[in-house]
């Protein structure tokens, strides 16, 4: 395993945190948004090894405010990317990284009244960013 650098783990953790981001705006409102808040938290606190390293070390990440689509537009290409340093410098911290990112997607959906129409399209969306190229 290659060692990441900071902008790696920069676009790492912008991604993941953005992904749940996205999945939290689907379904908007201040109950949803702290039940989602908690469910993100145990979520990413269940990961391990390299992957954990990179989503609770360092400052939170910053995403554009100016709309869903522009953070959308920042987050999608950013799971690729981020499977693809993955892939390259830690190939074993790829399929963790994917099941922390989906995982914590999940629980966030789930965490108030379950998963909305909105909420799994979002989803199905962060998914193909995180498949792995042929």
């Amino acid at each position: 395993m290659e060692r990441l650098t900071d902008e790696e783990k920069t676009t790492l953790k912008t991604a993941a945190f953005g992904a749940v981001f996205l999945v939290s705006d689907a379904d908007p409102g201040l109950f949803a948004m702290i039940k989602e808040s908690f469910a993100a938290s145990g979520a990413i606190a269940d990961t391990s090894g390299l992957v954990k390293e990179v989503l609770t070390t360092g400052a939170l990440p910053s995403l554009p405010r100016r709309s869903s689509t522009a953070v959308e537009a920042t987050v999608l290409p950013g799971l690729r990317r981020a499977v693809e340093i993955l892939r390259d410098k830690a190939p074993e911290e790829v399929e963790p990284y994917r099941q922390a990112v989906l995982g914590t997607a999940d629980a966030v959906a789930r965490a108030h009244r379950g998963v909305h129409a909105a909420e799994a399209a979002v989803i199905a969306r962060i998914t193909d960013a995180l498949a792995l190229p042929d």
